[in-house]
């Protein structure tokens, strides 16, 4: 059982930056690949990062491309979201996810999921 939270959400300006943190619980951290999904208001969940747990292999999708960045510490049992030049479509609660097995990009891939944090970009 791996239990997240993600923190470090909050109100930025367009232009400006925020970076995301989940805190995983568990002694086998390092075994789960890790992701981030958003969800913006009467919209689906849809993938942004992940990274893989084998060989910290990243994937991002398209928008995230060049702007944002996942990465994890192993020894503190956490994965960060950098987002850089924030755009006001980048709004959406913004949710950290576990799998132990090779990442991917769809939400039924992973078994576990935080409570979300809320992300908003104001133009």
């Amino acid at each position: 059982q791996v239990r997240l939270v993600e923190s470090g959400g909050g109100l930025v300006q367009a232009g400006g930056s925020l970076r995301l943190s989940c805190a995983a619980s568990g002694r086998t951290f390092s075994t789960y690949s890790m992701a981030w999904f958003r969800q913006a208001p009467g919209k689906e969940r849809r993938f942004v990062a992940a990274l893989n747990w084998s060989d910290d292999s990243t994937y991002y999708a398209d928008f995230a491309k060049g702007r944002f960045t996942i990465s994890r510490d192993n020894a503190k049992n956490t994965v960060s979201l950098q987002m850089n030049s924030l755009k006001p479509e980048d709004t959406a609660v913004y949710y950290c996810a576990a799998v132990r097995d090779p990442y991917g990009v769809r939400i039924d891939r992973y078994d576990y999921w935080g409570q979300g944090t809320q992300v908003t970009v104001s133009s």
